[in-house]
């Protein structure tokens, strides 16, 4: 049957619930001929009785009867799933996806979206953790988190942490053995601990600045993970020298566990935002999301 005899069928259901042509008609804001002129124009194109008429009641035949358990249900569940969508507008809801390094996964998006979310039962987080440029659109994300610098001029950015510096370390252990650099070209002669990029296949360079001379060092050693905390691991483990933000070794250094090089050559950068396409996809539960993981500077 053609969709558009989709109100066909719910006339027949007001009428075979009702038990009668007036009441239906009333319920449905038609007239009482022109509600039988569409339960006969029905019947006609099925080729089948739906309903017994008499001067007192109306009741469904077999046939109508049949009609009646089956299709009623259904039209029910579709009744039911469009008031279920239509509090959507009310409250926030629904899944919101966000594509990650693991960095800001573990200091921001968790501690400050792990306290909000029980508040907001409705909303879903899917948090995917990739050191790639993701195409948040092609890859159908709602949003991503890139450090300041990175993010694309067409989309809009919010900032959800402060700026941030990088820090070179390795073991005390690992520094009786090999001498201190001094500045970056001397990287060339130590192991260090690389972080594999997903684009193209290629490895982080270890970016520097001292008094705005930039420099990228390519540097070499004996392992390459895809994960800074992998990194974290290794460094600790003696295994040489990392390239990792300042905040996931402060404390290690301050325990004696680290220590530091190369210090006057970190300057600091723009920290994370989180971005997105357009202001006009922007959901209710988007904007909780949003709202969250703000960054409000101290005063």
């Amino acid at each position: 049957m053609p969709r558009e005899n989709f109100n066909d069928l719910l006339a027949f259901l007001a009428v075979a619930r009702e038990g009668s042509f007036t009441r239906a008609a009333a319920q449905l804001g038609v007239s009482q001929s022109a509600l039988s002129h569409t339960i006969r124009a029905l019947e006609s194109r099925l080729g089948l009785r739906l309903l017994t008429r008499t001067t007192r009641s109306v009741s469904p035949t077999e046939a109508g009867e049949r009609l009646l358990r089956t299709i009623g249900p259904r039209f029910e569940e579709i009744e039911a799933e469009l008031t279920a969508l239509s509090e959507f507008r009310d409250k926030p809801a629904g899944t919101i996806r966000i594509t990650t390094a693991e960095h800001a996964a573990n200091t921001i998006l968790w501690p400050k979206l792990s306290k909000v979310m029980p508040h907001y039962p409705d909303i879903n987080l899917e948090i995917t953790i990739d050191y790639g440029m993701t195409d948040i659109v092609a890859q159908r994300y709602d949003a991503g988190v890139r450090l300041g610098d990175q993010v694309e001029k067409d989309m809009i950015a919010v900032r959800i942490g402060p700026d941030m510096r990088m820090a070179v370390v390795a073991t005390p252990a690992y520094f009786v053995q090999h001498p201190r650099p001094r500045t970056p070209r001397d990287l060339a002669a130590h192991n260090c601990i690389n972080l594999r990029l997903p684009t193209h296949g290629g490895l982080l360079a270890w970016e520097f600045d001292k008094k705005g001379q930039e420099l990228k060092a390519r540097v070499d050693g004996q392992w390459v993970f895809n994960s800074s905390s992998h990194i974290l691991r290794a460094c600790l483990a003696g295994c040489g020298l990392a390239y990792l933000p300042e905040d996931m070794v402060l404390q290690h250094i301050v325990d004696g566990r680290l220590e530091r090089v190369l210090e006057n050559w970190c300057s600091s950068f723009p920290g994370y935002h989180l971005y997105y396409p357009s202001r006009r996809q922007s959901s209710r539960a988007m904007a909780v999301v949003i709202d969250a993981l703000r960054y409000e500077r101290s005063p």
